[in-house]
């Protein structure tokens, strides 16, 4: 089994509920094909740094995934032809951070320091 950061980049007129069904839709993909999906992170509406498909904003969504090469060829098939999707990205890592939370607001980062 190899590792996956996965990263999906959805369109920021996407509801909260929107968000959290193409959560468990591209979860139950990746388990569906033999995979895990070790941790899900929303790290919220953010700028993109140019134009797509006539957005400044999106909402991403990273999952950090344990699976094989099918899992994430049909991951990333399904992504390919969803229309609330602006983009998608799926990195190989040798192994995962799960201590650090890179979009955190700085107030719960200071709390979780204390």
């Amino acid at each position: 089994m190899n590792l996956y950061e996965h990263t999906i980049i959805a369109r920021q007129d996407a509801s909260p509920s929107d968000i959290k069904q193409l959560t468990e839709k591209y979860s139950k993909i990746v388990e569906k094909n033999d995979g895990e999906v070790i941790k899900t992170e929303n790290w919220g509406i953010l700028n993109l740094s140019y134009l797509i498909k006539k957005n400044r904003k999106g909402s991403y969504i990273h999952f950090k995934i344990k699976c094989n090469g099918k899992a994430i060829h049909e991951l990333e098939k399904n992504e390919a032809i969803d229309k609330k999707l602006l983009r998608y990205l799926t990195v190989k890592v040798k192994n995962f951070d799960l201590d650090t939370n890179y979009f955190s607001k700085k107030e719960e980062t200071e709390k979780n320091n204390k």
